[in-house]
């Protein structure tokens, strides 16, 4: 408030500096006019009058004559004044208080930053170092500047999503618990700590993110984020019904501009045509006429296979992320983090192959 307070004064005395001049009218001319040199005639007849050059009746008829142009000179240059001098002070006043601030307003709502939250003391502080400093060494600082004063609620919402963008999950995790905790908890708040929750283990939807998720949707019934989430864990656990339920309802109740429909249509799209390993049709044809407990028991025994291939064939990406897909759709959480630690050891000195893979997790809905 202050500094909108200040932004006003320096307005105020700006106008005033320009309307101030304007106030104080035009001044009279000292010289130099035809009224001027009339009157300098005017003053010659009666010298010439008194020193007999030229008779009475003369100088009054000359009198008579200056005088009606004298009237008439005055009259042009005052109206002249009058009119120019009026006008422009209007034009100029309207401008002063007017056009100024306008202007001002326009030019800060185009390049400032008017919908910029405010920033606590301390970051504030810090302001005149972000341009040149890297997002590292200024995380640093405020991370230093929270050491002393650990209860600046604001400074840990600010932290946490930069936290979020530098891949420093786990810390992340420590800035969301901090700001529900200074700061109250809400349904957003609740929403990205489970969600670096989830980045923090590599993807996988624990039992704690999913606490999280659901608390935030109790807060708040239609979070996007919770709801999609608590549908991912369902798919996670093998549960494809649920997850399809959830998914569906999010999309039945979406705006039709809604940001997150690719990413909830993209979901439904892969549990609705997928099953958990991809296996030959003549292994379908096999178990197709199983009961359903033999058939999960082979179906199993395929992964399995999968992965004792993987691990002597540890360049195929195509492989690494059916396993997951598999362990994920048989529920099987721990596996699938340590397949996808397993991936990534396999084709970290690949980078193209690292690309895809991290590609691929994406599309199942994890971290990549």
């Amino acid at each position: 408030m202050s500094l909108w307070l200040l932004f006003a004064l320096m307005t105020v005395a700006a106008v005033f500096a320009v309307l101030w001049p304007l106030g104080r009218g035009p001044r009279v001319a000292q010289g130099g006019s035809e009224a001027v040199v009339y009157k300098d005639q005017l003053t010659e007849i009666t010298r010439d009058v008194e020193a007999g050059l030229i008779a009475a009746p003369e100088a009054a008829a000359a009198r008579v004559e200056i005088g009606r142009r004298l009237l008439a000179a005055s009259s042009d240059e005052q109206g002249e004044t009058q009119t120019v001098s009026h006008g422009m002070r209007r034009a100029v006043a309207v401008l002063a208080l007017i056009g100024l601030p306008l202007i001002a307003v326009v030019l800060y709502l185009r390049l400032g930053s008017p919908l910029l939250g405010d920033f606590p003391l301390a970051a504030r502080q810090q302001a005149t170092t972000m341009e040149t400093a890297s997002l590292d060494r200024l995380v640093a600082k405020v991370e230093s500047l929270l050491e002393k004063n650990p209860t600046d609620g604001r400074g840990w919402a600010v932290l946490a999503p930069v936290l979020m963008r530098l891949e420093r999950y786990h810390d992340a995790v420590r800035a969301y618990r901090n700001s529900i905790a200074y700061n109250g908890e809400s349904a957003l708040r609740r929403a990205d700590l489970g969600e670096a929750m989830v980045a923090a283990a590599n993807g996988v939807i624990t039992a704690e993110a999913k606490t999280e998720f659901e608390h935030a949707a109790k807060l708040d019934p239609q979070d996007v984020k919770s709801r999609y989430f608590i549908g991912l864990a369902a798919e996670q656990d093998g549960r494809l019904k649920d997850a399809g339920e959830i998914w569906r309802a999010m999309l039945a109740s979406a705006p039709q501009d809604a940001p997150w429909k690719p990413l909830v249509e993209g979901a439904l799209a892969r549990i609705d045509g997928s099953s958990a390993p991809k296996i030959s049709g003549e292994d379908m044809a096999a178990v197709s006429g199983m009961a359903e407990g033999d058939r999960n028991a082979v179906i199993r025994g395929m992964v399995e296979r999968l992965a004792t291939r993987l691990k002597d064939q540890g360049d195929d990406v195509d492989g690494w992320l059916r396993l997951v897909r598999a362990y994920m759709v048989l529920g099987d959480t721990d596996k699938a983090k340590i397949a996808l630690a397993d991936a990534r050891q396999a084709v970290a000195r690949d980078p193209e192959r690292l690309r895809q893979l991290n590609d691929g997790l994406k599309t199942l809905g994890l971290d990549g």
